[in-house]
C-alpha cells in the first residue's frame, strides 16, 4: 500500500521520525519495522503513523518534509477531524520518495 509520512528533516539533509525516536537516521529505499519506544507525554500507538495523503492539519510543516511511503501490516486509527480524521498505523514502511512542503520550500 502507498501512503504519506511527515518527517523531520535534519540540517544535513536525513530524516528522521517527527517524535519519538528521533535519532534514528530515516533513508530512501530501506524497510523500516516499527519499534516501540514508551514516551513520557505521549499516548502509546506502537507503529508507524501514516496519512492516505500529505494533510496532517494538526502538525506544523515547517522544517520537514512529506515522503511517499510503502507501508505493510496496518489498521485505521480514528481520530478528530482537526487531526485528518484518522490515521494508519503500519508495522512497516519503505520511503519511496520525498516532497518539500510549502513551508520548507
Amino acid at each position: 500500500m502507498i501512503g504519506w509520512k511527515l518527517f523531520r528533516q535534519r540540517k544535513d539533509g536525513t530524516l528522521g521520525p517527527l517524535f519519538i525516536n528521533q535519532r534514528l537516521v530515516i533513508r530512501i529505499g530501506e524497510v523500516y519495522h516499527a519499534e516501540d519506544h514508551p514516551t513520557k507525554g505521549y499516548a502509546h500507538r506502537p507503529g508507524w503513523h501514516l496519512a492516505d495523503t500529505p494533510h496532517a492539519p494538526h502538525l506544523t510543516t515547517r522544517g520537514r518534509v512529506w515522503a511517499r511511503v510503502e507501508y505493510g501490516e496496518h489498521y485505521r486509527f480514528e481520530r478528530p477531524s482537526n487531526q485528518g480524521g484518522y490515521w494508519i498505523i503500519a508495522r512497516w514502511i519503505r520511503v519511496l520518495d520525498v516532497h518539500p512542503t510549502q513551508e520548507a520550500a
